[in-house]
This record gives C-alpha cells, sequence and structure tokens, in this order.
C-alpha cells in the first residue's frame, strides 16, 4: 500500500503545474525507504558547493557537503547490493554501507545517525510517523554517543532538535508528511540558530555546515514524499560564485574509462558537468568515456569507480596520491620488506611529497587524504587490515579526519590504536618517536606526547572576505594559521610567515621545516627559507617538497 501510494505522489510532482501536497501518507515501506535516501542524496548533491562554502575560515578546502554526500552514496550503493530487500534489510545495509562510506567529521556522525535510525526499523515491514520520530530520536542519541566532546551549535544539536520536532508532531497525528514538514521547518530553525551558539560560527559570519547538510538531506527527503522534484538546480548566492568559476580555467583534465552495466549516460554527463568545465561524457550503458577539466579530478574518478571499473585514467598537473586515493588504496597496503616490529603505522598524506616522507621515515602504508579529500572509514580499515602485522598505528594527521580513524580502528581486523594528530607536521613528529622496542600501547602513548610539542604553520589564501578571531581577511588575501587559529592575513606570503612566526618563542625551538604545496616552486621555497634564515638565525630551516594542494606552506616548528 505504503509503494501505491509513493507513485501516487510521483505522478502528482510531474509537468508543468506545481505539485500539490498529497493526501495523508500513513506508512512507508521498503521502497519507500529507498526513495527517501536516494532523494536525500540527490538534493545533497545539488547543494554540495554550498555547503562546502560554510566554512569557518575562508580557505579553500572546505569538504562538509562532499563529505556528507559520498557518505550518503556509500550507504546507497550498500543498499543496492541487498537480495530480496525488506526494509529490515536495507536499513541495516544502509547503516553498515554509511559507516563503512563515512568521510571526515560530518560524514561520522550522519553515519551514526543513519545507525540509529537502523536500530529502531529493523524488522520492521513498513514504518509510521510514530516509528520514525523514535528512529531520528535514536539516531540523534547515537550520533551524541559517538563524540567525545559533543558540541551543541553543530549537527549534533539540529539531530537532536529535529527529532524533537519529530516526536512532536507524531504525537498529534500520524501522517508522515506533515512529520517530515515539521523535521525541516525545525532543522532549518536549528541550523539559522547554530551562530547563536557558537560564537565561532557568529564571528566568521556562517552557519554550521554539517547542520545545513543535515537540513539539506532533510529537505530531499520531504520533497520525493510530497511529490516534489530533487533534481532541479539550485541557485544560491554560494551558487552563483561557483556558476562564475565555471567560465575559469580549471587546473586538472581528467579523463577515464568507464565499463559497467546499466549504466545511466545522461546521469553521469550531468554530474560530471557539476564538477567542472570542456565536459565530454559519450558511450553507451556499457561504456562510458569521461572527460573534464576541473578542480576536483580526485571526485570526478571517485564517482566513477564507484559506478563501475575505470581503465585509461589519466589526471594531468595532478599528484600520484591521488592516482592512489581513487584507485581503493591497493599500493598503501604494501609491507616493507624490513619491517622491524609487530606494529605498523598507517599515516593519512595529503601528497606526493608527503607521502616519501613518512615512507622513508618508516610509515608501512600511506592513505591519500587530507583537507577537502577525506579517506573514508572504509579506506582506513583496508590499509590497517591489509598489513602483515597484528598491532597497527594510525596517524590521521587532520583534525576531521580523527573521527574515521576511531571508527576504523573499531572496525578493523587488527589492534588499531590512533594517534589523534591534527596535522601532518604533528604526525612526522610522532613518526619519529616510535620506538621498534616497545608495544603498540606506550608507543601510542609517547607518539602522542611528541605530536602535541611540535607547532604546524599553514599558509594559504582566502576564498572569500571576513571577519574572524577579530581579524578582518578580504578575498584572494594570503592568511596563516597557527595550530588550526587564524593569527595573519597580508598580501604576500612573506608577510604572513614573518608575522606567524613572531607569535612563537623561537628560542624554544630548532628546526623550521617548509613543505612546499604544489603551486609553488622548489625556487619558491628556497628564497622564503633564506628569508627566515636571515630573521631566525638560531634555528635550522629546511626545506622539502610536500606536494599538498590547497595550502601554499605547511610549516612544521619543533
Amino acid at each position: 500500500m505504503a509503494g501505491e501510494e509513493m507513485g501516487a505522489r510521483e505522478a502528482k510532482g510531474r509537468g508543468d503545474e506545481p505539485s500539490q501536497v498529497p493526501d495523508d501518507l500513513l506508512l512507508c515501506d521498503a521502497d519507500c525507504y529507498v526513495k527517501m535516501v536516494e532523494a536525500g542524496a540527490t538534493w545533497l548533491q545539488n547543494h554540495v558547493e554550498y555547503i562546502n562554502s560554510l566554512n569557518v575560515y575562508p580557505v579553500p578546502d572546505g569538504d562538509t557537503g562532499i563529505n556528507m554526500y559520498l557518505t550518503v552514496q556509500a550507504a546507497l550503493q550498500e543498499m543496492k547490493a541487498v537480495e530480496d530487500p525488506s526494509l529490515g534489510r536495507l536499513v541495516k545495509a544502509a547503516s553498515h554501507g554509511a559507516l563503512m562510506g563515512a568521510r571526515g567529521n560530518s560524514g561520522v556522525i550522519l553515519s551514526q545517525i543513519m545507525r540509529g535510525v537502523a536500530k529502531v526499523l529493523d524488522g520492521k515491514a513498513s514504518f509510521s510517523a510514530t516509528d520514525l520520530a523514535a528512529a531520528l530520536q535514536e539516531g540523534a542519541a547515537t550520533a551524541y554517543k559517538g563524540v567525545i566532546k559533543p558540541v551543541e551549535g553543530t549537527i549534533l544539536t539540529v539531530a537532536r532538535e529535529a527529532a524533537e520536532a519529530a516526536c512532536d508532531a507524531a504525537s498529534e497525528q500520524e501522517d508522515l508528511i506533515q512529520t517530515l514538514e515539521r523535521v525541516v521547518a525545525r532543522a532549518r530553525e536549528s541550523v539559522a540558530n547554530t551562530p547563536l551558539l557558537l560564537p565561532v560560527l557568529a564571528e566568521a559570519g556562517v552557519v554550521d555546515a554539517g547542520g545545513q547538510g543535515l537540513l539539506t538531506l532533510f529537505e530531499g527527503v520531504m520533497r520525493v514524499l510530497k511529490g516534489e522534484s530533487v533534481s532541479d538546480a539550485v541557485v544560491t548566492e554560494a551558487g552563483a560564485v561557483v556558476g562564475a568559476r565555471a567560465a575559469e580555467e580549471y587546473g586538472f583534465e581528467a579523463m577515464y574509462v568507464l565499463a559497467g552495466e546499466n549504466l545511466d549516460l545522461l546521469g553521469i554527463r550531468k554530474t560530471i558537468a557539476s564538477m567542472g568545465s570542456s565536459v565530454l561524457v559519450v558511450g553507451d550503458s556499457r561504456t562510458v568515456k569521461v572527460h573534464v577539466h576541473t578542480d576536483r579530478p580526485g571526485a570526478a574518478i571517485e564517482y566513477g569507480a564507484r559506478l563501475g571499473t575505470l581503465s585509461d585514467i589519466t589526471v594531468e598537473n595532478l599528484q600520484v596520491q591521488v592516482r592512489e586515493f581513487t584507485s581503493g588504496g591497493e599500493d598503501a597496503a604494501q609491507v616493507p620488506p624490513d619491517m622491524l616490529s609487530d606494529t605498523a603505522i598507517v599515516a593519512v598524506v595529503p601528497g606526493d611529497g608527503f607521502r616519501r616522507v613518512f615512507e622513508s621515515l618508516g610509515a608501512s602504508a600511506t592513505v591519500a587524504g587530507g583537507q577537502s579529500m577525506n579517506p573514508s572509514t572504509e579506506d582506513l580499515v583496508k590499509a590497517a587490515d591489509g598489513l602483515a602485522v597484528e598491532n597497527v598505528i594510525l596517524l590521521p594527521n587532520n583534525r576531521n579526519i580523527i573521527m574515521a580513524a576511531r571508527q576504523a580502528q573499531e572496525l578493523s581486523s587488527r589492534n588499531v590504536a590512533v594517534v589523534p594528530t591534527t596535522s601532518v607536521p604533528q604526525g612526522i613528529g610522532a613518526l619519529l618517536a616510535f620506538n621498534y622496542q616497545i608495544d603498540v600501547e606506550a608507543n601510542a602513548e609517547q607518539m602522542t606526547r611528541a605530536a602535541g610539542d611540535v607547532q604546524t604553520i599553514e599558509i594559504t589564501s582566502a576564498v572569500r572576505g571576513a571577519v574572524l578571531d577579530g581579524m578582518q581577511v578580504n578575498e584572494g588575501e594570503f592568511i596563516g594559521l597557527l595550530n588550526g587559529t587564524l593569527v595573519a592575513s597580508a598580501d604576500g606570503v612573506e608577510g604572513v610567515v614573518d608575522t606567524v612566526l613572531e607569535k612563537l618563542d623561537l628560542d624554544e625551538y630548532e628546526i623550521i621545516t617548509l613543505y612546499y604545496g604544489d603551486d609553488m616552486t622548489s625556487s619558491d621555497a628556497d628564497r622564503l627559507a633564506q628569508r627566515i634564515r636571515a630573521s631566525c638565525p638560531g634555528q635550522e630551516v629546511e626545506v622539502l617538497d610536500g606536494g599538498q594542494p590547497h595550502y601554499h606552506y605547511i610549516i612544521s616548528v619543533e
């Protein structure tokens, strides 16, 4: 009955006339649930760039939107593999897929919400408004439990308040559509209030990106239940900025051949077109040739990899680490022949230069990732489980990967310890403290202490104007972050580096290491190093190729 009701609603949403709110929808079955998740994913995809733009810091690495979208896509992929798809099997598959595909903190939290939903809906043939309210309530509770130090004014708050609205609505009536309308309204209000709860959001002039992502997901679900389209293009202020960029020349050319079954050529073309310009997508339901100019080649290739088998992959001006990232991490599972103990190191690295550094220091495996390219929980599990040792120490090297690392710790077949490094220099400092002669627990403690002794400076360019941490930043200016906090802004890289270094008591440190990014040359880095040596004669200054995207320099002070 629920499937028939959904079909009637879809018919009402077609044509040129605005769709009308359908009659009461009292139950949703397995087919209905699939449509809900698909609609949520599509609506998220339409809003990815907007959600990405809601970055507290005006740096070019916002990735909350893509992280949440890829997490839901992983849930959908798992659902598609279910044989005899009852509602119970589907919700469990969605939960597992989201867990394994979770990327970034927002993706991990979303996977926990879906896990809680699955707990309530498992074993049911259909669900009512009351069931949905209970599921959302359990989802919020599960998400709160999954965060070591929950912070209000984030996606957690939005999840909890949306669940409260669902409970209130379901206690008054049993219509799923009316319940979802109340959920969306409350979630929208909750997102708008996030700057009131989290001062850093108010100062930056943005709402919480994860909360906005969850609201967007709810909106997509509501729209499909009401028979409204979720495939329409979205025009927002942020979207206008993205549209303007489409006319610019992107930095990378990505090409590949996709082989699969029942490939949706038009759908693939539309998705690839949203990623860049100079798009060419041709072929049939079994083989598709893809060409795109994009500043996110990894996303374009990863999208294709989810649909089938890729061959003839070519990326111009793209580091090797992106190829490894999108190939499933096979190279990351190689064990050095000179393994000296029963403990191995897995490190997340944002550039080919950093990969070489970590491997030279003894890391057994690397997983490509970092800002705007967060590896999934499954990527980390595969890297750990692919090692021929019992114990693994995982270095996430990014604040936004720590939660996924902890998920991998629980899911891996190995004994995994997470050293919660928040930057690549911290990861290097931790790796230097590794001792082959002590056990994994003692090593993890020792490496954590060592990581805390490293100061990290990041130099990038502001992608928008903002007032943050009491500082006015203009679009296009170079900005400097010290241990994740914005402390400097100027028209030139040298001035920013000078200002950040002045914030440190350099007499306490001995070595300054400059890792230059993929948009800088060794000559640029050498000139900056000479400048630093002149102003800091008491410190040894080294220069290495990091190859990282987005950040002109990542500087370690230790």
